[in-house]
């Protein structure tokens, strides 16, 4: 009787488990994805941007260059002070760069790339604006070869800060 009970409970726990793993392996219907909109898709405005930098500062032209070589209207002004405007436009002392931009009412401190600021316009946070916190040298403009993960950053008038986009 012993053995009887043995294989049929051996049998029902084979059963229960070729069920279970049938189901956690089957196939999933995947939905039907017929069109993929991209953040420059939704951002259909002409960007106008204000660069602000000190004279020579040769990776804040090349970042300019990356911009308009993305479609970006880029006009650059030459500053004395750059430590106070950036005073004026409350960037963080940790999320300070070389250039500050602004663009339709945010502020765009460092190399922060063209996608990212495509994404701020279309989304319209509320926010200052975005940083690319000192000066990564694989970011636009700086363009050295390097494997270095930075964070673009968003932040506000309160000083909140949040990592908005990753980039290698």
């Amino acid at each position: 009787m012993n053995n009887k009970a043995f294989y049929i409970t051996a049998a029902v726990l084979i059963a229960v488990s070729i069920g279970f793993w049938s189901y956690m392996f089957q196939d999933s219907p995947q939905p039907d994805v017929t069109e993929i909109v991209t953040v420059s898709d939704l951002y259909e405005g002409e960007i106008n941007l204000t660069m602000y930098h000190s004279e020579g500062c040769g990776c804040c032209v090349k970042w300019a260059e990356y911009l308009e070589d993305n479609g970006v209207n880029v006009t650059s002004e030459l500053i004395e002070n750059s430590h106070e405007f950036k005073n004026e436009q409350k960037v963080p002392r940790q999320l300070r760069s070389c250039h500050t931009a602004l663009v339709d009412g945010y502020v765009i401190e460092g190399h922060v790339h063209v996608e990212d600021i495509q994404r701020l316009l279309a989304e319209r946070p509320d926010a200052i604006g975005l940083s690319a916190p000192g000066m990564p040298p694989n970011s636009p403009g700086m363009d050295q070869p390097v494997d270095n993960e930075y964070q673009i950053v968003l932040f506000d008038k309160d000083e909140n800060m949040s990592v908005y986009a990753v980039h290698n």
